[in-house]
């Protein structure tokens, strides 16, 4: 015998496997007996002596105890391990050499190797058995790690994840090398590809698609390939000329071929090429334009889902790339995508079926609890939310798993859960396809079979492995019930209780009662209209928009609106709710997603019918802009607006999610944000859960962090094309822009409402006699024209999101006569020499927001200069009042709406702007006296430093922020109800007489000649 007896060590086989391992062993010895006498006849027709220690037999001694140890376990429990070493003996002192069965070797490695055995063959034949015995000898190591690794069930770079991603990689460098033979074998009959337009090379894409995409292919899986090229055209330089798809087609069947021809060596990889568009029925290869319209036009949303994985693994990557680039919008959409979910739930509908129909209850891969329910978990977050959210745009599922803790769209302990089961199914998967090198996933039934299965997965015995099967796939099936099952299904109690009321509002919106019998649901549901409100569900129902939807759409539609008009009646004011509601309904009609989206998220649809019956303005806002339905997904924020600094960091995560150079994708990143946090404000401001001042705070940091990332944006845009504009001589050059945003009127005093413009400012302090460094030169002044021009332009620019903001400019110098962009210097000689009073009393509300931090910090200086000058104190009052008066004559109430008793909030005597000039006449008067009033832009704190400094008495310092607090805040109220500026005078009669008989007092501007 070759092999000693005792060589191949049983004391850690149980029982049950010495058979086999006895098995394994002769089989061995009688491998290695042959392998001997073979390399003594090859030495004996040499006429040499045979050296002892290049016998087969001689190498395997050699082996260290540590190494028999693990030989004796994976040949009792792998038939494919044990038959390669038969066929091959040589192989296991090459690997043990080299060190290969302890660690995977680089990657550089394996594809140098197979380059080299691939250039030694001739022809196809020769081509295919290189690649298969190159593939089984890493088999045979990847298998050997995989079974003698420990602990199991673990996960790790060491550990599953590792031997996915081995074998991942070999089917990698096994397509590119076959496919590189091919196409320098075929180039003198074929030619090769035209080069593109652009001037490249051209070779086949080859797409990676499900687990080799994810590059965590299981020991034994096929292979999902789809074969593209860029760009029409001819070979050149072949016997032959062949259109492009011809020659495309004709490589990649001979690529198939290559892997998944059956020969005398076996197969290397099957391949699977049906999740190509058309499938079996469509053409093998597609060029990008075709493949672009098709997806665009036909996809399909299991396809959406099998385009998840989608990577470049062989021939062009980098054509590849830009391939999945152009088809990403047909992966993920741009807003949040619910409907995704009934796609999966149909898919794992028919997997059911079929794991029922086959009794395939075992298979642990498409049964309850399996592997596929892990994925469809994962899968199910980033379809439907993988656009908005770009991390998740990932193609292995173990990074996904990461990114969904780290968007804290799971807890932490949910992916651990998930992460650790699925590596122990995946590792049973492993273990089961070690045994034959054959695809399955279904548990033996055979007592060799489980016990192979329970010592691989190091369990005590089979009934210790089904228990933790057992564990392991009813936790996967509880989180995977958590996020696909539909709402209706979590609560049976609940939805028995429900089905009747259900199906009788689901008759009521298909016009199937009649109209007493609607009157009567209706009445019970607390409509007071009953007659106008089912005459306003009709004419939606019956609406040509309704009428032409698709059938997933409508079914999405009729779906919600029982669940819909169930949650309306729970509203304080029913038929109000579903008045404002139906607009928004209406708007999402095209986009049933949307209605998928409140479908699935009954919390989101009952904060919905919450906001619209509190606020007509937030009905708009949804109606205008459905993606901010996304925000009621989450009432714990949407509650709770974020300070800035939180406010910044998100705003610079979503911009960096888009592309830099995607102008308009910034853009409604923009746009998004800001609808989406006024949103929040908004909420918080109807349910009471933020106070006035926190109110135009919150609005206030909005437009800050929005006015910092737009001048950001505007300076690398017009940086990029003009060059740096040069600074003063002797100044070192910045990143940074000589430029400043300066907020006036409610921005500059912290005091913005819902539907404020923005009074800007732009301010530079450039050398005025430089110049920008670029190729195309501009003088510094221009430049920063052009800046301006470009801030203004992010801000008011219309995209499908709507516009940021209005932008006002008057209160620049010279107003709309003067320069879009001034110097610090010119400004500060305008405010001195030729600025009127109302341009300093604007100037009071003012504050740097944006840019240079040196040149905003000049700016406050300046400001302080101004205000804090010298004035006569009879000649500045009678110029306030003057105006206050021009003011009040243009937009105040009439004397008949006054006689009629309403009260303007802002323009009437007593109101807003009284208070206002107050304060801005205060700071005027007494800026030089009193430096501390100089400190603030907002009235508030004006009104508090005039009391502090014993300027103003306490009671009239109470009464004025009292009614300027009251004021403030009815005019949040009316802009959420859309409701005016006008009130009634009873309402706020106490505040307005306070206010009159104060400004008579300072003013001295007789109360009865207002």
């Amino acid at each position: 015998m070759a092999l000693p007896e005792g060589f191949l060590p049983d004391a850690d086989i149980p029982a049950p496997l010495h058979e086999a391992l006895g098995e394994a062993t002769e089989r061995l010895d009688d491998a290695l007996c042959l392998a001997d006498r073979v390399a003594q006849a090859k030495r004996s027709s040499s006429e040499a002596d045979v050296d002892a220690d290049e016998m087969p037999s001689a190498t395997w001694l050699a082996l260290s105890n540590v190494r028999r140890a693990e030989l004796a376990r994976v040949v009792a429990l792998s038939d494919f391990a044990t038959e390669t070493l038969a066929r091959d003996p040589g192989w296991l002192p090459v690997l043990d050499a080299e060190g290969e069965l302890d660690e995977s070797p680089p990657r550089e490695a394996w594809e140098a190797e197979l380059a080299e055995r691939l250039e030694a063959a001739e022809d196809e034949a020769a081509m295919q058995a290189a690649i298969r015995r190159f593939r089984r000898l890493r088999m045979l190591g990847i298998v050997w790690r995989d079974l003698c690794r420990a602990p199991r069930g673990q996960g790790g770079e060491a550990g599953m994840w590792g031997t996915a991603r081995d074998v991942s990689s070999l089917a990698e460098i096994c397509l590119d090398g076959a496919l590189s033979w091919l196409e320098y074998h075929y180039a003198p009959r074929w030619g090769r590809p035209a080069l593109r337009a652009d001037g490249t090379p051209q070779r086949l894409v080859v797409l990676g698609m499900g687990k080799l995409g994810a590059g965590e292919l299981n020991l034994s899986s096929d292979i999902d390939l789809i074969f593209a090229f860029a760009e029409e055209g001819e070979t050149e330089g072949g016997r032959r000329t062949l259109s492009h798809q011809e020659y495309f087609t004709k490589l990649g069947q001979k690529l198939i071929g290559a892997l998944d021809a059956v020969t005398d060596e076996g197969m290397a990889f099957r391949v699977d090429m049906r999740l190509r568009p058309l499938g079996d029925g469509g053409p093998l290869v597609g060029n990008f334009a075709t493949l672009a319209s098709y997806y665009q036009d036909q996809g399909r949303e299991w396809e959406r889902y099998a385009m998840l994985k989608a990577r470049p693994v062989a021939g062009d990557l980098e054509a590849g790339a830009e391939l999945l680039a152009s088809l990403r919008p047909f992966v993920y959409r741009k807003y949040l995508d619910f409907g995704a979910i009934e796609s999966l739930r149909e898919m794992k509908r028919l997997i059911n079926r079929e794991v029922k129909r086959k009794g395939m209850a075992d298979n642990i891969k498409l049964g309850s609890g399996g592997i596929r329910e892990v994925e469809f978990v994962v899968q199910a977050f980033q379809l439907i939310r993988g656009g908005r959210d770009t991390e998740l745009q990932l193609t292995s599922l173990a990074a996904a798993l990461r990114c969904l803790t780290d968007l804290e769209l799971l807890p932490g302990e949910v992916t651990d859960a998930l992460r650790s089961d699925y590596a122990f199914l995946r590792d049973l998967e492993h273990a089961l396809q070690a045994q034959k090198d054959r695809q399955t996933q279904t548990l033996p039934e055979d007592s060799l079979g489980r016990e192979r299965l329970a010592l691989a997965l190091d369990m005590a015995d089979w009934p210790a492995l089904v228990a933790r099967l057992d564990e392991a796939r009813g936790r996967v099936r509880e989180h995977f019930d958590a996020v696909i099952a539909p709402p209706e299904e979590e609560d049976d109690e609940r939805n028995t209780a429900e089905d009747a009321s259900h199906e009788e509002l689901g008759a009521l919106w298909r016009e199937e009662l009649t109209l007493a019998e609607a009157r009567e649901t209706l009445t019970t549901l607390g409509f007071e209209t009953p007659e106008a409100t089912f005459k306003r569900l009709a004419g939606l129902h019956r609406s040509r928009a309704v009428a032409t939807m698709q059938r997933i759409g409508f079914e999405r539609l009729d779906a919600l609106m029982p669940l819909l008009l169930e949650a309306v009646s729970e509203s304080h004011a029913p038929d109000v709710a579903l008045e404002r509601v139906l607009p928004l309904i209406e708007a999402v009609l095209r986009r049933t997603a949307y209605l998928a989206l409140l479908r699935e998220n009954p919390d989101a649809l009952r904060q919905l019918i919450r906001l619209c019956a509190a606020s007509p303005w937030i009905a708009e806002q949804l109606a205008r802009h459905p993606v901010l339905l996304d925000e009621l997904l989450h009432p714990a924020t949407l509650y709770s607006p974020a300070d800035k600094d939180e406010l910044a960091d998100e705003l610079r995560q979503s911009l960096a999610r888009v592309p830099e150079d995607d102008e308009e994708g910034q853009l409604d990143a923009l746009r998004i944000f800001k609808h989406a946090q006024v949103l929040h404000v908004a909420a918080s401001d109807i349910v009471g859960a933020r106070p006035l001042m926190k109110v135009s705070d919150y609005l206030t940091f909005i437009a800050e962090v929005i006015l910092e990332q737009v001048l950001a944006m505007a300076w690398k845009q017009v940086t990029r094309k003009y060059g740096r504009p040069s600074g003063h001589p002797g100044e070192r050059e910045s990143d940074e822009a000589n430029f400043a945003i300066i907020g006036y009127g409610k921005l500059g005093g912290i005091e913005l409402g819902y539907g404020s413009d923005l009074d800007l400012v732009f301010l530079h302090d450039a050398d005025p006699k430089g110049a920008t460094d670029g190729a195309k030169a501009l003088d510094n002044a221009v430049f920063f024209t052009r800046l301006g021009q470009r801030v203004i332009h992010l801000l008011t620019a219309m995209t499908p999101s709507g516009a940021l903001y209005e932008v006002d400019m008057r209160l620049r110098p010279s107003g709309n006569a003067g320069l879009l962009v001034t110097t610090l210097d010119a400004f500060a000689d305008y405010q001195h020499q030729q600025a009127w009073t109302w341009e300093h009393q604007a100037l009071v509300r003012s504050r740097a927001i944006a840019g240079n931090a040196a040149l905003c910090e000049r700016f406050e200086v300046v400001r302080r200069e101004v205000l804090g000058q010298p004035r006569e104190p009879e000649k500045l009052r009678d110029s306030v009042v003057a105006m206050r008066r021009k003011m009040r004559t243009h937009l105040g109430s009439s004397d008949q709406a006054g006689r009629q008793g309403t009260f303007h909030l802002k323009q009437d005597p007593g109101g807003m702007v009284d208070i206002e000039f107050l304060c801005q006449y205060a700071v005027l008067r007494l800026g030089d006296e009193a430096p501390e009033m100089l400190a603030f832009s907002d009235n508030m704190r004006i009104l508090e430093t005039l009391e502090e400094s014993g300027r103003l008495p306490a009671d009239q310092a109470r009464e004025l922020r009292e009614a300027y607090l009251t004021y403030r805040g009815i005019s949040h109220r009316a802009s959420l109800a859309k409701a005016g500026s006008q009130v009634e005078i009873a309402d706020i009669d106490d505040h307005r007489r306070r206010v009159r008989a104060i400004w008579a007092q300072w003013m001295q501007e007789d109360d009865a000649s207002r």
